[in-house]
Parts: structure tokens; sequence; C-alpha cells
């Protein structure tokens, strides 16, 4: 049977809403708490619990422009846009960072961003712009969710990594999955669409029989991805006990990079079979309530420019959408994009998310 950790479980979204201005914790690092007693512009960018700002970067912003950054972390980036609809009228913060193609429309619906048509636009492709020319929210990062392993368990249990989603109800899989609940987690929520592109909702097996096979197959469900990598996979985890994960395609990088043993190869890899994986596109935009505009608009053309585009890959592990942008070589070396993500219609997404949420909840929560 399914074990979820999360006391909101069996909540319907909109009281997890209420809830999260209550509940979530807020996280700001000593240099942003720091920025509160600075003299002159302070601006606060509201964000998710596992963003990385980094330090040069972060100096080189506030030296060419005199703007003092603070950095306030809000949980999970669904829990985030949640949190902040909660407080458009009296905003937390003057910048959201990181709402995906999977929320954007909640948050766009809620009124929730001032328009902002960024410098350096032509330089970022028509296919991360979703906004159709309302210049709402700025693109900023891509990546895929998809399926990470810990290589060494399945290496030393003789036991083949899944190729299908599928798969994953098979009894040889059994307790092996840690899965983000959708209500609260963009990649969770990015994971369940994967979901329903494969399976669809017509045919006689559908995305709600899987998860429904899923949770009879003993997958964990947590709030977020930190909660899970960090804390129940067990290639990241002492403690952990599960060695299947909802990550990224360009997570294993990060075991290289930050390993305090100086491996040459990841001791995680990720499932990039057709399928398996969602294209994940995340944007930035200016709160609408915001008194800082100028200083914001500021902050959102810095985003995009080669800058920081440029240290996205070893900082938060994604891809940046600047054209003009250089990768690292490890980071091409051991990040494979898949050839065929699944992605869901802009509009469909819009139309559906909070029923597919809902019908999610009901089958594996209840």
């Amino acid at each position: 049977m399914c074990a979820y950790i999360g006391d909101e479980a069996m909540k319907r979204w909109f009281v997890l809403l209420l809830l999260a201005v209550l509940v979530w914790p807020v996280y700001a690092d000593e240099a942003d708490e720091e920025a509160e007693d600075t003299v002159g512009d302070v601006l606060t960018v509201l964000t998710y619990d596992s963003f990385v700002l980094d330090d040069d970067v972060r100096a080189l912003f506030e030296e060419q422009t005199g703007i003092t950054l603070r950095i306030v972390r809000l949980s999970d980036a669904g829990a985030m846009v949640n949190q902040a609809i909660l407080t458009r009228d009296n905003p937390l913060g003057d910048v959201l960072y990181g709402v995906d193609n999977t929320f954007l429309s909640r948050a766009l619906n809620a009124d929730l961003f001032a328009p902002y048509e960024a410098a350096g636009l032509d330089a970022i492709p028509e296919e991360f712009r979703l906004d159709d020319g309302e210049f709402r929210v700025t693109p900023v990062t891509f990546g895929d969710v998809c399926l990470n392993y810990d290589v060494a368990y399945f290496e030393e249990n003789e036991l083949p990594v899944p190729e299908t989603l599928a798969d994953l109800t098979d009894e040889a899989y059994r307790g092996l999955l840690v899965a983000l609940n959708p209500a609260t987690s963009s990649p969770g929520l990015a994971f369940l669409m994967a979901t329903i592109a494969e399976f669809g909702e017509d045919d006689d097996y559908t995305y709600l029989d899987f998860w429904a096979d899923l949770a009879a197959n003993d997958a964990l469900i947590v709030p977020g991805w930190s909660a899970a990598y960090f804390g129940e996979f067990t290639a990241t985890s002492d403690e952990g006990e599960y060695p299947l994960v909802v990550s990224y395609a360009s997570s294993p990088p990060a075991e290289v990079l930050f390993n305090d043993l100086e491996i040459e190869d990841a001791p995680t890899a990720s499932i990039i079979a057709d399928g398996m994986c969602f294209r994940q596109v995340e944007f930035a935009a200016i709160l609408a309530n915001s008194p800082r505009y100028e200083a914001a608009s500021a902050f959102i053309d810095f985003l995009i420019d080669l800058p920081f585009q440029g240290s996205l890959p070893f900082s938060n592990f994604v891809f940046p959408v600047n054209i003009e942008a250089e990768l690292p070589e490890l980071f091409t070396e051991m990040v494979t994009l898949p050839e065929n993500p699944a992605t869901l219609p802009f509009d469909e997404i819009d139309a559906n998310r909070e029923r597919w949420i809902q019908e999610w909840t009901e089958t594996v929560l209840r």
C-alpha cells in the first residue's frame, strides 16, 4: 500500500493553499538576513527551497546595479506559487523565481504578475515562451523530470533498470520508488503529467489505473523534491530506503561535483527512455503589487543574461534557455537529454490541472 509523508494528505487543493501561508517554512541564508539591514534598494526574490544563486553571479548583479538581493525560499515550487497567490495583495517579495509550465496557468489566472518585456528575449527560443506575447513571465531554465536510480543498488541486486513507466508496477520494484505530491511539488506534477501523456484518460488502462497500481506496489509519496532526493533516496542519504526517485535528467553531475571522494563516475543515473520524462520550463516574474518594479525589471534582465545563464548548470543543474550560454564540459558529458520527452499543451494543462490533482489525490492518498 502506498505510504505518504505529509500531514495534509487527504485535503483538497484549496485547503493545501490555505495552509501554505501558515505551515510551510520560509528560509533565508545569512547573506539574505544581512540584506534586511542594508541601506539602499533591497530586492526580495521568492523562490523554492533548492534554488542556489552563485555567489560571484550575485555579487556581479549587486555591483552593476547597486541593488542588494534578498533570497527567500518557500518550500517546493508548487507550494511557493500557492503561498504567493494567498499573499498577492501584500506580497512577501518583489520577484517570483521558479514557477514552471505545470503550475504557470494557476499563477497567471490569479493575476499574480506585472508584465515586463525583458531585454535579451531574442536569445530565447520561442518554444520556451508560453505567455502569448503578454510578457507576464520570462523563461529562465529548462530541464527534464525523469526517474533517477541508485546505480550500485541495481548492480548489487542484479535488478534490471525499469525501461517503461509500466515496469514500475511490477513486483520486482515493490517499495523501491519515492515520488512527489503533485499538489505541492512542480517536479511531482511534471511526473504526474508524464503519466497522463503516457497512459491517457480514455483507454482501457488510464493514468489513474497506473497510479493505483503504483500505490499498491508500495511507492512512497513525499511533499517535495528535497525531502525525496536528500531524505529518502539511497544514493544520497544514509537513511534513505528507496533506490528510485523522481528527479531530473541533469541531477547526476551534482553527485560528482559535490562528492567529497572526488569520484569520476556518478553514483546515480537517469532513465530517459521514451515516455519516462517530462519537459519542464521555469520562469521568473515581477509580483504585481511589488513597489520595486524598476529594480525587479533589472533582475529579470540579468536572469536571462549570460553570467546568470552560464552559472545554471553547476549551481542548479538545469539547462539555460539562452542559446548563447555555454555548457560546462562535465555537464555535457554526464547529461543526456531525452530524445522524446513528454509534453502536454499549455491549454490542456490549464483546463485540467486541478481535476488531475484531485483525481490523483483520491486515487493515491485515499
